[in-house]
């Protein structure tokens, strides 16, 4: 199994210099996929949760890239009615080439209505919206003369039946946020159950869950998967290992945006999940160098 971190692209901490670090301590921690979330107008309703400044996540990752060398980029999700499918195709297809084929495409069909008020985009329409640009993105990268995109993964993201049915449809793998591993164990029987009523194979399992340390264990109903002690979240992972998850990401952003401003406690979170869970330790014979 492998670990990724979701990286903040946003918040008044954030800048060029603030990117690097995070991006040179995560590759050089072992972790194996860097991940980045997707906004562009930073409405009321994005900036409760998500506050400026916010880098926009393929510009972002494609300078990224050039200061990394082996672990792979993401996006935890792109959002994707806010482009054009024809645009989403080009840019995740040159940023795979650019980078070495290390691009992952995680997508969803947003929620924030006000933002997607500003980019004059239908809210009502936005599941269709993404089923339709998905089927183009697809369709755009089977020319491989043009885009040559080579294999780029799409992760469906969504808690959702809906998103669990795009998911069995489109998606390499299904890509849950932020939930109770009773929750996770749950869904993927669900996740059975659609795609075997669709006759699709079931997707790949890379759920994206919280990383908050603590000193004392979390033992409070409904704790979410990533939250407590180092030894209750290196269960949580050794859980998730054997539930079939193929990545598990974690985020360090608890919602605090003054945590943007202080990298270096989500930093040594992360070095101390490393040093527990022994990064690698679970790849197959031909994951390993």
């Amino acid at each position: 199994m492998r670990i990724g971190v979701n990286v903040p692209n946003f918040g008044p901490g954030t800048d060029p210099g603030i990117l690097r670090g995070w991006a040179t301590t995560v590759e050089g921690l072992g972790y194996d996929l860097l991940m980045v979330s997707d906004h562009v107008a930073i409405t009321p309703d994005v900036a409760e949760q998500y506050p400026a400044p916010f880098y926009e996540p393929f510009t972002t990752l494609s300078w990224l890239a050039g200061v990394t060398d082996r672990i792979r980029l993401g996006t935890t999700v792109l959002i994707v009615p806010y482009r054009h499918p024809l645009l989403i195709a080009r840019m995740a297809a040159n940023l795979n080439q650019l980078s070495g084929g290390r691009l992952v495409l995680g997508v969803a069909s947003g929620w924030a209505r006000q933002e997607f008020e500003a980019l004059d985009v239908p809210f009502e329409k936005r599941g269709r919206l993404t089923d339709d640009h998905l089927d183009a993105v697809r369709k755009a990268w089977a020319d491989d003369a043009d885009y040559r995109a080579g294999h780029i993964p799409i992760w469906v993201g969504g808690n959702s039946d809906a998103g669990i049915r795009r998911a069995v449809r489109v998606g390499d793998a299904w890509h849950p946020l932020r939930a109770t591993l009773p929750w996770l164990t749950e869904a993927l029987t669900r996740v059975k159950t659609i795609a075997d009523a669709h006759d699709r194979p079931v997707p790949a399992f890379a759920p994206r869950i919280l990383l908050n340390v603590t000193e004392r264990p979390v033992t409070t109903p409904g704790r979410a998967a990533g939250e407590g002690t180092i030894e209750q979240i290196v269960d949580d992972l050794d859980r998730l290992r054997h539930l079939g998850a193929e990545t598990v990401v974690l985020d360090p952003f608890s919602g605090d945006p003054d945590e943007t401003l202080r990298p270096e406690a989500a930093w040594q979170a992360l070095a101390t999940v490393a040093a527990h869970w022994e990064l690698g330790r679970y790849r197959t014979e031909q994951d390993r160098p």
